[in-house]
Order: C-alpha cells, then structure tokens, then sequence
C-alpha cells in the first residue's frame, strides 16, 4: 500500500545525547575489559611466564613443550564442541516451531485496528540505493496513518541528504543524527527510537528489501505469543546468489545461519543472537532494555543475549528479507571483520560476571551462549596456526611437531579436522537445499577457502580491538554494487 506524496518536513533535529536509551554500564562495550578480565588476563600472563622461568631455571614445573601441548589441546576440543553443536542446532530446526503466516491470516486484522508501527532505517554514505530503498518501504502492506519510517541520516552526510527526494510519503520523516562519538549504526538506531511513536519497532538496512506483508505478520505473531516474547526475527537472505563464488559462499552461509542454525536455538529456547536487520520488537521493552549498545558493532547479536538474560524470549518468524551480498573481497573483509570484532565485543561484554551469566542464562543458555559468541571466533582465530601446523608436518614430518600431539590429541585433531570440514561443509549443503539454492551445493565442497577469509577477517578485527581509535570505528559496507540479479 503506497502511502500518498507529502511535501517533505524539515529534518527533525536529533535528541540530546543525555536523553537517549543506553545500557547498563557493566553490559557496555565502551570499555573492552571490565577491571576483572584485566586483572584474572594479567595474573594468568604472569603465572604462565612465571612457570616457565621456573623450568628453564631449575627443571621443575610444567616445560614449554606441556603449555604449548595444553594449548593445542584445548583449541582442538573447542573445534570438536563448535562442531558438533552447530550440526545439533542444524538438526534440530527440522522440528523447529517456526512462525508462519498465509495470505488469509495476514487479512484477519482490519487495518482500524493494526497498531502504530515505526521502521527506524539508519543511513550513512546511501545516495546510490536511497531511491530503491524508498521504493521498496513505499510498497509495504501497511496503513499509512499507523506507519512511522524514520529515515535516520547523519547529520554532515551531505550526500544522502542531497539525494532525498523534495517530497516524501505521508508516513516517511528524516531524523538527523548528531556528529558526534561513536558513529555507529547502534547509536543512529537510539535516535530514532526517542522519536519512534509505534507500539512496535523494526530496523531495516538500506539495501533491504521486507517482504511486503512483513509488518502485518509481526504483529499476527506478537498477539499470538506470550508477553514474554520481546523480539521477532524475520529470516535474511540474498538476492544475488549467483553473482560470483564470494556470493555463492555467502549465500549458502546465510541460508545455514538464518534457515537452520537460528531455528534450531529457537527450537531448543536457547539464546539468539539477532541479525542486524528485520528484527521486530516491542517498542515498551527494547527501551526497559536499555536499546542499542552505542559502542557494540554488532549491537544485533548483543541485544539477543540481553532479552535472554532478561528471561524473555527471541522467536524465528518465516518472512524473508532479500539483501545484497559482498560480491568483492574487500568490501567482505570490512564487513566480516566488523561483524567479529562485534560478536569478541559481545562475549567480553557478558563474560565479566561469569556467575551472574549463569544464573541468568542457566547452564544450557551460557554453554550455547559461549558456542555461538565465543568458541566460533576462537576457531576462526586459531585456523593458521593449524594450518601452519599441518604444513609443517607434509614438509618435515613429525621431526618438530610429533612431541606436540600426544595420542588422543592427535586422533581427536585428525577426526575433528576431516570430520568437522565435511560436517560443516554437509550444514552450508543443507542450507543451500533448504533456500532452493541447488546449484551453489558443489561450491560448499570449497568450503575451506572461505573459512580462510573469515581468519583473514578476524586477525583483523582483534588487530583494531587492540587500538582504541578503531575499537568502535564502524567500516562502512558499500551496496549498490549490482544493480540486478543475474538470471538462474
């Protein structure tokens, strides 16, 4: 339902930064290390050197050769843990109770008694894809006078301000968001919601393309859920598949992400980590929440840990949102490396009360918690140093390495190594048959090249963590960059 052409508004200046939601502190990623991390990291630090000047000294105490075996160990069973619980998830979203909606039950609400809606849509550098974008909002099935778009632009962003049409629909309003620290989309996100009007609240990217009904079936699935369901996420996926192998990779992992792994948390009510767009909320409840983290990257995935914590409740809903994937490597490596450095925000975050977390989380919930959040860039970390290990070994033997794998390392490692690549190689297969995405499955068997970009993208992302002027720098993603799907 296309909503009718108003002259524009004037842009309705941003809130004072005092006013806006925030967090708890101590659940901030404006510091990297609560006082606790920095002191429990520094004694380990010293322990360990201290032990080992003790060997070299006198003999005693675990040697070098123990540590570095420790080490290998432990990645090794944080391979075979990551491994085997994305492979559950993914069984389990077989049976998952996912929202579904026909086009009958999407008329079984009279539009007088739809509520008030807002889409909060941050833009920053979006010239090229603003007009597609209006387009597309202009076409969601939703009365205008219970629609609020709010089209968040940076203030100093001449050049989207410069594209906006003279005159806008009836329900769009433009909210200028202040220049200042951090400029982040979490913080653009706050803005609007101090001017949001709707009993519901969702947040679309710029290149995102809602189904039409979307809205309409956010709302059948809040009135039929419990009030302890603050969130529906909405399912993503790409439009542009065939556009090159990155795409196809990127594609397959989506559909794996959002098609299965999601659901299965779903399935087994453990915590899930948001997508960073077509998330629904309660509007009353994501502000008790505190909102956005301001300075979390993946303010997303951050936010589905704290609804958790509160003891409310994420829902997978089956409406898809078409996006567009990286189809060039830089463009990918800046986004992937944000989006890790975000999920390392996230697990330092809500690590620095271990027991508080448990108790919150429950024993399921923080072992899920540290799977998904955690271990998973832990393993994307550790990838070369493996791999550098393994060359090793096809160009030398066992001559340097062999005292560093005792037996059930060793085997656990090989298993996992073959095991784990084909296991999650068969989950990107899956995923790809369940998004009718049948001509991308003989590229998962390349599988392995992409995790290597993900450890080209998370040596990255730590490498900014450790510098304070990049710790909350938000790299932008180019879109735009094709124009059309291809045909197939």
């Amino acid at each position: 339902m296309t909503a009718p052409m108003t002259t524009a508004a004037p842009p309705r200046p941003a809130a004072a930064p005092a006013l806006l939601p925030e967090p708890p502190e101590d659940l901030s990623a404006r510091r990297l290390l609560s006082r606790g991390q920095a002191a429990v990291g520094g004694a380990t630090a010293v322990f360990a050197a201290a032990a080992l000047g003790v060997h070299a000294l006198t003999g005693a105490g675990p040697s070098f050769t123990w540590w570095a075996q420790a080490v290998i160990a432990f990645c090794t069973a944080v391979y075979a843990l990551v491994v085997g619980f994305k492979l559950l998830m993914v069984l389990g979203s077989w049976e998952a109770p996912v929202l579904r909606f026909g086009p009958d039950d999407l008329r079984s609400v009279p539009n007088g008694e739809l509520p008030a809606y807002t889409v909060l849509v941050p833009l920053y550098k979006e010239a090229e894809v603003l007009p597609h974008l209006l387009d597309r909002l202009g076409r969601l099935d939703y009365p205008a006078d219970r629609l609020q778009v709010l089209l968040l632009v940076e203030q100093d962003d001449t050049e989207t301000r410069d594209a906006l049409p003279p005159e806008l629909p009836g329900s769009f309003e433009v909210v200028l968001i202040p220049p200042s620290a951090p400029r982040t989309k979490p913080k653009a996100c706050n803005v609007g919601l101090a001017h949001a009007r709707g009993e519901f609240v969702v947040v679309y990217d710029a290149e995102d393309r809602p189904s039409t009904g979307q809205l309409r079936e956010a709302v059948l699935a809040f009135r039929a859920l419990p009030d302890r369901v603050v969130c529906v996420q909405a399912e993503l996926q790409y439009w542009n598949p065939w556009t090159n192998w990155l795409t196809r990779c990127f594609a397959a992992e989506y559909a794996t992400n959002f098609s299965l792994v999601l659901r299965g948390l779903d399935r087994h009510r453990l915590p899930i980590p948001l997508g960073g767009t077509s998330n629904h909320f309660r509007a009353a409840a994501l502000r008790d929440l505190g909102a956005w983290d301001p300075y979390n990257v993946t303010e997303d995935a951050d936010l589905g840990i704290r609804i958790a914590r509160r003891g409310w409740d994420v829902r997978m809903m089956d409406s898809v949102t078409e996006e567009e994937a990286n189809s060039r490597l830089g463009n990918w490596i800046r986004q992937r490396s944000r989006w890790i450095k975000g999920h390392i925000q996230t697990w330092l975050v809500h690590t620095r009360h271990p027991v508080r977390l448990w108790r919150e989380l429950g024993t399921r919930g923080t072992v899920a918690f540290h799977l998904t959040m955690g271990f998973s860039t832990f393993a994307a970390l550790a990838n070369p140093l493996f791999w550098a290990l393994t060359l090793i070994y096809l160009f030398t033997g066992v001559q340097f390495i062999g005292v560093l794998f005792p037996a059930a390392t060793l085997y656990t490692g090989v298993a996992t190594m073959a095991g784990g690549n084909l296991l999650m190689a068969y989950c990107m297969m899956t995923g790809c048959l369940e998004r009718d995405l049948h001509r991308a499955v003989r590229t998962m068997l390349t599988a392995p090249l992409y995790w290597a970009l993900m450890s080209v993208a998370a040596c990255k992302a730590v490498a900014q963590l450790l510098r304070p002027s990049r710790r909350h720098f938000w790299e932008l993603t180019d879109h735009g960059l094709v124009n059309d799907p291809p045909p197939g």
